[in-house]
C-alpha cells in the first residue's frame, strides 16, 4: 500500500517582503471554460476553429474589478497522455467546468493573485481543428488566447454557440510555461512577437522541429510528425484530419531533406521578434528533446539582446519540479512576480545560469556561457594502435578506418576507448593537470571516404574518469519517484496540490558521454539536401554537437569518438559502410572556458589502457516530446 505523507512545503521557507502572498481562496475560485476563435479553419469544415480554454482565477478580485495577469500552459497532452510524473489529466464537473487542472500552477499561483489558463491545442481534447505538430495551427492556438486576454480576439461561452465573452478580468500580461511540446508552443508564440506576452518558461523545449526528427539528414527517429499528431489528437479530430495527416507525411520526407514544412516550424530565425523574457530549463542528458534545441535558441536570443535566464540539470527529459523542487518553485514564484506583477525582488540581478555539477550540487554563472569562453580547435592524431589515437592541438597525419555497426551505441564505443575495435575511431587527451570546462556548443568537422553510397556519422565527447552522475539512461532519466508527497499551494476535493516527492537516481561510472552530434554524410555539400555518395571519394561535413556545460576534472581525460550509427539515437543508413577518416582534415571546435590556454595548461600525464563502465546504453525513445516523464 502506498504511504502518503502530506507536508505543506510552501510554509517551510521564510517569505521576504515584496512578493505575492496566498491570500485568495482557491476553493472559492472561479472555474470556467471559454472557446477562443483562432481565425484558422484547420479541419476545413467551413468554420474557423475554436480552442478550449480552462480558467481558474480568484473570485475576490473579480468582485473588486481588479485586473490580473495570467500564467498559461498550452498543451496537446491534457486528454491523451496527462502531464507531470503522475500523468494528470483534466477533469470536469457535470456542467463542463474544470475541476482538476494538471500540475501545481493553479494551486500555487491563483491564491497569490494570478489567473491560470490551460489551453487545449487545436485538434486535442475539447478543441476544434487539427494537430499540425508545431505548425501555424499549434502556435495560433495559443497566440489567439494571448490576443483574447488582451481584447484582440473573440471568445465564446461554448464550442458552437454565438454568445461572446471577454476577458475583462485580465490585464493582458501573460506568462507561458510548459515542458516539452508545451514549452515548444510557448517559444513559437514568443517568436511571433505578440503584444502582452511578457515572459515564457520553456522546459525541455524544441526550437526547430526539423532538429527533433533529423540531424543534417540523418533520421533521429523511425517515424515523422504524423505519428505524433495521431498520438495526441482527439478521436473526433483523428476522423476528420486525414488531409492534415497526409500533408505531414508528404511534406516531411524521410529523406531528411529540408522543406517548407520545416521552415515554418523553425523558431530560431524569429528570435529577433521575441519581446518576452525567457527562462530556459533543460536537462543536459535529454535524449528526447536533445540539447541542440536550447543551445541554438539561447544563442539567437543572446544575439538579439533578449532578457534571459537558464537552468541546466544533469537529468534527461525531466521537469525541475522533479529534480530541484523547493528551489524551483521559489525561483519560479519570484520570476513571475517580477515579470508579471512588477515586484522588484532582485531575481533579475541574480546569476544568469544555474548548472548542476553533480547530483543535487549546483553552481552559478553571472553570464552564460561565461566570459572568456572561446572556440578552440583540437585535432585527432594516430596513436600506437589502430583506432586508438590522441587528441591535442597539433594537426594529425594519416588515416583511421572503422565500419558502421548499428548494433552498437556510444556506450560500447566509450567503454572500449583504449582498445582497438572495428566500429569506431577514438582520440584521447593526456590526463589533465587542471579542470577543463566546456560551455556551449561544439562542432566536429570530419573528412571521410566511404565504401558505399550511403553513410551516417556520429561524434561524441567523453569525460574519461570515475564519477557519480544522475542515471539519465534509466526510465526515470535521473530521478526516482517516492511514495511520500509534499504540497505546493491550496487543494480542493477534486484538485490536490500534493505531489509525489523524488530523489536523484545516481550511477557510479568510469566515463560520461556529455555531448553528441550526428549527420548523414550525404549532406556534405548542403546541410539541407542529401545526395548519393561516391564510394572511394573523400567528403567533408561538419557535425553540430549538442550544447552542454561540463567540467572534465583534473586527472580525467577528454575523448573524441567518431563512428557510424549510434544505436537508438539515430537510424542506420541503407548500406553498411566502412569509412576512412583523413586525420589532417578532421578537427573538433570546442567552447573552452579560458580558451586555448586552458587546454594547453591542463594537458599533461600518460594515457592508460582500461575497460570503463558507464550508464546503460541509450533507450529507444518514442517520438513524443514528453517521453516517460511528460
Amino acid at each position: 500500500m502506498e504511504r502518503t505523507t502530506e507536508v505543506v512545503a510552501e510554509t517551510d521557507t521564510p517569505r521576504k517582503p515584496g512578493e505575492s502572498r496566498p491570500v485568495y481562496s482557491y476553493k472559492d475560485a472561479i472555474r470556467e471554460s471559454v472557446w477562443v476563435d483562432t481565425r484558422i479553419d484547420g479541419d476545413a469544415d467551413g468554420r474557423t476553429d475554436r480552442v478550449a480554454v480552462d480558467i481558474v482565477r480568484p473570485r475576490e478580485l473579480d468582485r473588486t474589478g481588479r485586473r490580473i495577469p495570467v500564467i498559461m500552459d498550452a498543451s496537446p497532452y491534457y486528454a491523451c497522455c496527462g502531464r507531470g510524473t503522475e500523468s494528470q489529466k483534466k477533469t470536469y464537473d457535470e456542467k463542463g467546468n474544470p475541476v482538476q487542472l494538471p500540475q501545481y500552477y493553479d494551486n500555487y499561483f491563483v491564491p497569490r493573485g494570478y489567473g491560470y489558463v490551460a489551453v487545449d491545442l487545436a485538434g486535442t481534447s475539447r478543441s476544434d481543428g487539427c494537430v499540425d505538430v508545431g505548425g501555424r495551427s499549434d502556435v495560433q492556438s495559443a497566440k489567439a488566447v494571448v490576443d483574447w486576454l488582451n481584447g484582440r480576439a473573440c471568445g465564446y461561452t461554448s464550442r458552437t454557440g454565438n454568445e461572446r465573452t471577454k476577458a475583462s478580468w485580465s490585464n493582458g500580461d501573460t506568462g507561458m510555461i510548459g515542458k516539452s511540446f508545451d514549452g515548444t508552443v510557448a517559444q513559437g508564440v514568443a517568436a511571433t512577437g505578440v503584444p502582452g506576452l511578457k515572459t515564457i518558461v520553456p522546459i525541455g523545449a524544441i526550437s526547430s522541429w526539423y532538429d527533433y526528427y533529423f540531424a543534417k539528414g540523418a533520421p533521429l527517429r523511425d517515424s515523422g510528425p504524423e505519428w505524433l499528431s495521431n498520438s495526441v489528437e482527439s478521436p473526433e479530430a483523428r476522423a476528420r484530419c486525414g488531409a492534415v495527416q497526409q500533408r505531414l507525411i508528404d511534406r516531411a520526407p524521410r529523406t531528411g531533406d529540408w522543406t517548407r514544412l520545416w521552415s515554418e516550424r523553425n523558431h530560431v530565425p524569429d528570435a529577433d521578434k521575441v519581446r518576452a523574457s525567457v527562462f530556459v530549463v533543460h536537462g543536459m542528458q535529454d535524449l528526447n528533446v536533445r540539447t541542440k534545441h536550447f543551445g541554438q535558441w539561447w544563442d539567437a536570443l543572446a544575439e538579439n539582446g533578449v532578457d534571459r535566464k537558464i537552468w541546466l540539470s544533469q537529468t534527461g527529459h525531466v521537469d525541475p519540479f522533479d529534480f530541484r523542487r523547493a528551489h524551483w518553485v521559489r525561483t519560479l514564484h519570484r520570476w513571475f512576480d517580477h515579470e508579471l506583477l512588477g515586484y522588484e525582488n532582485g531575481v533579475d540581478r541574480e546569476p544568469m545560469a544555474d548548472i548542476e555539477r553533480a547530483p543535487d550540487r549546483w553552481s552559478t554563472d553571472r553570464v552564460w556561457p561565461p566570459r572568456g569562453t572561446r572556440a578552440v580547435k583540437l585535432r585527432p592524431a594516430k596513436g600506437t594502435s589502430p583506432g586508438v589515437g590522441t587528441l591535442g592541438t597539433r594537426p594529425g597525419k594519416g588515416t583511421e578506418t572503422f565500419t558502421d555497426d548499428p548494433r552498437l551505441s556510444e556506450t560500447d564505443w566509450a567503454g572500449q576507448i583504449d582498445t582497438s575495435t572495428p566500429s569506431k575511431a577514438g582520440f584521447v587527451s593526456k590526463p589533465l593537470s587542471r579542470d577543463l570546462r566546456l560551455s556551449g556548443s561544439s562542432k566536429v568537422t570530419v573528412t571521410a571516404t566511404p565504401t558505399t553510397r550511403t553513410a551516417h556519422l556520429s561524434a561524441v565527447l567523453v569525460d574519461l574518469g570515475p564519477d557519480t552522475i544522475r542515471d539519465y539512461a534509466e526510465a526515470g532519466e535521473g530521478i526516482t519517484t517516492l511514495p511520500e508527497r509534499t504540497c505546493w499551494g491550496a487543494s480542493t476535493t477534486g484538485d490536490s496540490s500534493c505531489f509525489k516527492e523524488t530523489r536523484a537516481k545516481t550511477a557510479d561510472v568510469g566515463y560520461t558521454v556529455f555531448s553528441r552530434g550526428w549527420a548523414d554524410l550525404g549532406n556534405w555539400a548542403d546541410d539541407r539536401r542529401g545526395r548519393p555518395l561516391t564510394p572511394g571519394k573523400p567528403h567533408t561535413i561538419t557535425l553540430d554537437l549538442a550544447a552542454t556545460d561540463h567540467v572534465v576534472p583534473k586527472g580525467h581525460r577528454l575523448a573524441l569518438i567518431v563512428a557510424g550509427t549510434d544505436k537508438n539515437l539515430i537510424e542506420p543508413p541503407a548500406d553498411t559502410p566502412t569509412l576512412t577518416v583523413d586525420l589532417a582534415r578532421t578537427s573538433a571546435e570546442l567552447p573552452l572556458v579560458g580558451g586555448a590556454g586552458a587546454f594547453t595548461t591542463a594537458e599533461s600525464g600518460t594515457p592508460r589502457e582500461t575497460r570503463l563502465d558507464g550508464t546503460a546504453a541509450p533507450r529507444r525513445i518514442d517520438p513524443v516530446p514528453g517521453g516517460s516523464t511528460s
